[in-house]
């Protein structure tokens, strides 16, 4: 795992082995410490940056560029 700092100064890391591929870019898992114990959230691979979002569809969307990976299920009723 590749450890990276926040604008606050925490350290998070981010694991090469859980990837979600997006649109643009891959995202990958980050975590709180290097044991991977604890989820953080996301890493955009596209622009490099970790502000992310994902909705309970499991859809995330790169706040800065537009990535997008789908959701796991779809369903037009939630549109």
């Amino acid at each position: 795992m590749e450890a990276r700092e926040l604008d606050d100064g925490t350290t998070v890391y981010v694991s090469d082995d859980e990837v979600e591929r997006g649109q643009n870019g891959a995202f990958k898992a980050t975590y709180k410490d290097p044991d991977a114990d604890e989820r953080w959230g996301w890493f955009c691979a596209n622009c490099e940056t970790f502000d992310n979002a994902m909705d309970s569809m499991g859809r995330i969307q790169c706040n800065v560029c537009g990535n997008l990976r789908k959701p796991d299920e779809w369903d037009a009723a939630h549109e």
